[in-house]
């Protein structure tokens, strides 16, 4: 569902991802849980974090489709909106779900076991933004 937006949207979006690496875990598993939900981001992985980054806005599809099978649309955008900047906002993914395949929101950080996925928009409209992904 991400055509003509997509242009748009590729202009002038920045999303950022960024996830701690514990002791206790496997990087490999870890990169694994990122990739699931980020197919198509080039990760860089060190002993104790994964970082991504991308102007490619399709790489949301798939937190878009889970906004839209879930329906929590307006949890999202409320996260989204308190997280606001002005510039920027981000939200976070749950590891151990993402593990799974599964696109599973965190409140807080503390909501997942092991740390979360933060997600980082980045945008000179980030209004827009945030009514792409959850409309």
């Amino acid at each position: 569902n991400f055509s003509k937006m997509d242009w748009i949207m590729n202009q002038k979006t920045t999303i950022q991802i960024f996830c701690q690496i514990n002791p206790s875990e496997d990087p490999e598993k870890v990169k694994l849980a990122v990739n699931n939900i980020f197919p198509d981001m080039e990760l860089e992985v060190s002993d104790t974090q994964i970082v991504g980054k991308t102007n490619n806005f399709s790489v949301l599809s798939p937190i878009s489709k889970s906004i839209h099978e879930k329906n929590i649309k307006n949890t999202y955008q409320r996260i989204l909106k308190n997280n606001n900047d002005g510039d920027s906002t981000w939200f976070y993914l749950n590891k151990q779900a993402a593990f799974v395949n599964s696109v599973a929101l965190c409140s807080e950080a503390n909501e997942s076991s092991l740390g979360p996925i933060k997600v980082v928009l980045r945008s000179n409209d980030i209004e827009q933004v945030i009514e792409s992904i959850t409309n």
